[in-house]
């Protein structure tokens, strides 16, 4: 399916760019791309199906990059998280980006909504105590690299069908799954989300589902918050930040499920 050029009203190219400024304050602060975020508001100011879903990914990559240099600095991402991520996740959100030809834009932008909500309740009625994370006793959860390769396959198939970078799912899976620390769980979300962009951004090119011009005015929106986000994420105590990121998962979620 190739797009045609696509014009924005001056409204719309207005607020595509606060959602870019939205999604990158809160990608800083809970470490997510913020594109599963986007798609749905992008609907919703009127944009065609598979512009919503795609266009918003290429502007994840330097958003995380930028939020993630802020986790760097204060120690808080683990590179073998980060090592199986990228090498399980890139050739999986090839295959997931592929069969999203053979899909509507409206299951994708549905599922997009249910996966935010379910985790955001998760979040919010099964918390973690960072007390019991096995990684905080400087071991590491049994079965490590089944799990990592779960997550990785998992994520990177769906991100490749939803044209998001993972970063919605990464976060919650590996603090859930993983144990990680909250904030160790956003910080290797973000260098793993932000690789993964690339692969799917160069599939869903290819098939002629990005309009650049959409692309360039949420990273213009995103990019400079998302550092900002990080830096409020790193200094708030992580039992709160959990609970804020399960309440806004959950009514992001539900807004965008009942408004589809």
């Amino acid at each position: 399916m190739m797009l045609g050029p696509l014009s924005l009203t001056t409204l719309q190219t207005g607020e595509t760019t606060a959602i870019g400024v939205l999604i990158g304050l809160l990608g800083g602060l809970f470490g997510k791309g913020g594109s599963a975020v986007a798609t749905p508001l992008l609907r919703i100011i009127g944009l065609p199906g598979f512009v919503a879903v795609a266009s918003p990914l290429p502007a994840t990559a330097p958003s995380t990059f930028v939020a993630s240099a802020a986790y760097w600095k204060d120690g808080f991402i683990d590179w073998r998280v980060v090592r199986w991520g990228v090498a399980i996740g890139i050739p999986a959100t090839i295959v997931g980006a592929l069969l999203s030809k053979e899909t509507g834009s409206g299951p994708l932008l549905m599922l997009t909504g249910l996966l935010v909500l379910g985790f955001g309740l998760t979040f919010l009625f099964m918390p973690d105590k960072e007390s019991n994370s096995e990684f905080l006793e400087g071991g590491e959860p049994s079965f490590f690299t089944l799990r990592i390769t779960f997550i990785s396959i998992v994520v990177g198939i769906i991100s490749g069908l939803l044209a998001n970078s993972g970063g919605f799912l990464l976060a919650p899976l590996y603090a859930k799954v993983l144990r990680l620390r909250i904030k160790s769980a956003f910080a290797c979300s973000l260098i793993v989300s932000a690789v993964l962009a690339i692969p799917g951004t160069l599939v869903h090119w290819y098939l002629g589902h990005i309009s650049w011009w959409v692309t360039l005015l949420v990273a213009v929106g995103s990019v400079p918050l998302s550092y900002l986000g990080a830096r409020i994420a790193i200094r708030t105590k992580s039992s709160r930040l959990e609970q804020v990121y399960g309440l806004v998962l959950t009514l992001l979620g539900g807004f965008f499920v009942f408004h589809h």
